[in-house]
């Protein structure tokens, strides 16, 4: 199964190996037993410290488990880890062979005092990106603590148990036989829903802080871009964020990041929180904002009852797409559901696809996909579309292009793994109908999160912050940057160039309030 070059870059990691392990297969006869097996034997022969059982007693078959020799595997693979998930797989045999992990030792600490038992079984496709992330962590609680297991299952394999289950997406993640999860988890999120005390404990950490000379709310691109200008300045900066990364973690294709020729955006938001923590910035995850209080020093009240203090604030918490709310889109979005055709639009050259919504930003993405793709046909609710004369005169006259108004959008239809087609009313006859296509690109606008925001500063028609050309809001001292502010043009690019433009502004006033 395995190539010469992969057998020679795994053969490499596996020297890495300070113990010796054990697979264990519980197999059958089907075809996909016979390759998990030839799997096996071709790993077990790359190291003499990998030993290859073939008697397991497994319920789910195929499988295999990785352990030290002797003791219980934690560690379950019901499926072939290839595609996105071998990874999974190469981690899983290092760390159970003694190879240390790279984690901060507070998570180490964290995972080695959860309670027991946790039986953790994450429902996966090899064609996920999201999956590996939840995989690979509940694997690395499985070889730290011995209440725990982990169980890979790819829903390809047990597709009778995916339809027993009812699972729509993946990754789905169940915890002692009760649906824990979906969708992309760190295993900082993962350890904040387990760990039960963890939140307490944060937030008396997060109360004895000193008082920041920046703190940036949010850690996308306009937050990291923020907290390292200021850090390089050699004041005291911190970073306090729900999800390192924002909406660019959801984001799969990068083709516009200008000398960066192709990326996916959960390695863009690895880069970012690797280069922020470069510098002296305390970055504190997984901390949603609550209130901001003006005063001498500004306060930023968190979720978890913790309260932190600063000379200035900048806001970077983002936007997130305003979504359809019908059945399917959830499910499908990323495998054919899309909201960024700047980004997303060249995956999909020469297919059909819809674009949601008639204002600006709607025919904005159909003229611009309709030099990519094979069709668009645009969807609007209403019984003419919003968007000014000139795009619409520019839309009209292409030849790929069909528009639909008074279209209610009820459902986004797929094959279990990618969208195929979408069903809509007609609002004026009442007919259901019901389009063919790969693709799906939902344009009817985005959401600011600023709503903790409302009635402490200056805030837009559309919900988003107010700033002038230095990034200052109404507040004196307080800054924002990015797509929760009114910066034009929503891109990756523009928002890490305003949260540099903020910082600098916000170390401007620190020299001037000093004097």
């Amino acid at each position: 199964m395995l190539d010469a070059a992969i057998k020679e870059q795994l053969q490499a990691y596996l020297g890495k190996l300070q113990r010796p392990i054990e697979l264990v297969a519980s197999l059958d006869d089907s075809a996909g037993a016979e390759e998990m097996g030839d799997l096996l034997v071709e790993i077990a022969a790359l190291s003499d410290r990998i030993h290859l059982r073939q008697d397991g007693d497994a319920a789910r078959r195929p499988s295999f488990a990785v352990g030290l020799p002797g003791e219980a595997p934690c560690i379950h693979f019901a499926g072939i880890p290839m595609g996105h998930e071998f990874t999974s797989l190469v981690l899983a045999l290092l760390q159970t062979g003694g190879h240390p992990p790279k984690v901060e030792p507070e998570i180490i600490e964290q995972i080695r005092n959860l309670p027991g038992p946790i039986k953790a079984e994450t429902f996966i496709s090899l064609s996920c990106h999201n999956c590996p992330d939840v995989v690979q962590a509940f694997n690395l609680m499985a070889v730290l603590n011995p209440h725990v297991t982990s169980t890979m299952i790819d829903g390809a394999f047990f597709q009778d148990e995916v339809n027993r289950r009812q699972i729509m997406a993946v990754p789905t993640i169940y915890v002692n036989g009760e649906e824990f999860g979906q969708g992309r988890m760190t295993i900082e999120e993962i350890l904040g829903k387990l760990d039960t005390g963890a939140a307490a404990r944060a937030a008396a950490a997060l109360a004895e802080k000193d008082a920041f000379d920046v703190l940036v709310v949010g850690g996308g691109p306009a937050g990291a871009a923020a907290a390292i200008y200021a850090a390089r300045k050699g004041i005291r900066t911190g970073i306090v964020a729900e999800r390192f990364g924002g909406q660019v973690m959801d984001t799969l294709a990068i083709e516009n990041f200008i000398s960066v020729k192709a990326t996916e955006g959960p390695k863009l938001a690895a880069a970012l929180e690797e280069h922020v923590k470069h510098y002296a910035v305390d970055v504190m995850n997984l901390q949603r904002a609550t209130k901001l209080i003006p005063g001498a020093l500004t306060e930023i009240q968190l979720e978890n009852g913790a309260t932190l203090k600063a000379k200035t604030v900048i806001l970077a918490t983002g936007a997130r797409w305003r979504e359809m709310g019908v059945p399917g889109e959830k499910e499908y979005k990323a495998k054919g559901v899309c909201f960024c055709p700047h980004c997303d639009g060249p995956l999909f050259k020469g297919k059909r696809v819809a674009v949601i919504g008639g204002g600006n930003s709607g025919i904005e993405a159909a003229i611009d996909l309709a030099g990519i793709v094979g069709h668009v046909t645009v969807l609007e609710f209403l019984d003419t579309l919003r968007a000014d004369a000139v795009l619409q005169s520019k839309l009209n006259s292409l030849p790929n292009v069909t528009v639909i108004k008074s279209a209610q959008t009820t459902e986004v239809t797929g094959d279990g793994q990618k969208v195929n087609g979408i069903t809509y009313k007609d609002r004026l006859s009442g007919e259901v109908k019901h389009l063919e296509l790969e693709g799906i690109f939902v344009q009817i606008g985005l959401l600011p999160n600023t709503d903790w925001l409302k009635g402490t500063l200056e805030l837009s028609r559309m919900g988003e912050i107010v700033i002038d050309a230095k990034g200052q809001t109404s507040l004196p001292g307080v800054f924002a940057a990015g797509d929760c502010a009114t910066t034009p043009y929503k891109q990756i690019i523009i928002a890490m160039g305003s949260g540099a433009t903020a910082s600098l502004s916000a170390f401007d006033h620190l020299i001037r309030s000093a004097d």
